[in-house]
């Protein structure tokens, strides 16, 4: 499986508004207030880093991930053969147990690959991998601010990278949970877990999949204040150690207004440096 190079798109940066104006959201992740900021260009990934990108990382430093360390990671339930032995589920996310051997290579256990997956995103990495894949590839997680700058793709105020509607006139955009979750997606977007990622149009700055299909790690450590706190040009987040939560944007596969109606632009979640799941993965920007 060869590596594909990274596929840079420059943003000219400049002053727009962040943070959600509609009052769809979770006023406890800290979604609010709406305030403008200003940024410097950059370019980021046109997609998440693939992993046939990451394979070629791996293979070039022998990088061992945190998962592979720690002999195991989180999997969606629904993923599981019907004889899987229980083990550890996430308290108030049960459909996340704990599968022994799931890595980067194995997403969903011993017993899956990524043979065919040469174009998914790359999953099961924690933040201090994705850290270390920048410090490889010359390039840096982006700021929470500069994400959802790229994942507006010029709209302002809007939900979604094309505007307000989940499915406009039925076409799903991105990859998301249909049905009842979790036990009755419907794949009716015509994936259940990871898609490749150009599955989806791009935004208007040719980005694709900013929403859905996998989190994507920033490298800002997490606070629901951040925003009352927040410097106008280039805010990278507030000062905090170095264990601290770190946001993650842009929701998964598995997010569904019942539960988890955070696949829009907006949207925050964070998660710990060395957490690592299914769902998760990173997109890079660099500074020319």
């Amino acid at each position: 499986m060869s590596g594909a190079a990274i596929e840079w798109v420059d943003l000219q940066g400049g002053r727009f508004k962040m943070g959600n104006p509609r009052g769809d959201g979770y006023q406890q992740d800290g979604e609010t207030p709406v305030h403008e900021v200003s940024l410097t260009p950059f370019a980021i990934s046109a997609t998440t880093v693939t992993n046939s990108q990451f394979a070629r990382f791996v293979a070039e430093t022998d990088y061992t991930t945190e998962a592979e360390e720690f002999g195991w990671s989180f999997v969606f339930a629904m993923f599981l053969p019907d004889d899987f032995e229980p083990t550890r589920a996430v308290q108030r996310a049960e459909w996340w147990r704990q599968v022994n051997g799931a890595d980067w290579r194995h997403p969903e256990g011993p017993q899956s690959d990524i043979a065919d997956r040469g174009d998914h995103p790359v999953v099961q990495i924690s933040w201090n991998d994705a850290a270390a894949f920048c410090g490889w590839a010359d390039a840096r997680l982006p700021t929470e601010a500069e994400w959802e700058y790229a994942a507006r793709g010029g709209l302002d105020g809007m939900a979604f990278p094309w505007g307000n509607a989940l499915e406009p006139d039925g076409t799903h955009l991105m990859n998301v949970f249909q049905g009842e979750f979790p036990t009755g997606n419907t794949c009716a977007d015509g994936f259940a877990g990871t898609s490749p990622v150009k599955a989806f149009p791009a935004n208007g700055y040719g980005l694709y999949e900013m929403t859905g299909n996998v989190w994507e790690m920033c490298s800002d450590s997490y606070s629901a204040s951040s925003y009352e706190l927040s410097d106008e040009v280039d805010p990278r987040g507030p000062d905090l150690p170095d264990d601290a939560p770190r946001v993650q944007r842009g929701g998964s596969y598995l997010c569904h207004a019942s539960y988890c109606k955070r696949y829009r632009v907006d949207a925050r979640s964070h998660n710990t440096p060395e957490s690592c799941a299914g769902n998760l993965g990173m997109r890079v920007v660099r500074n020319d």
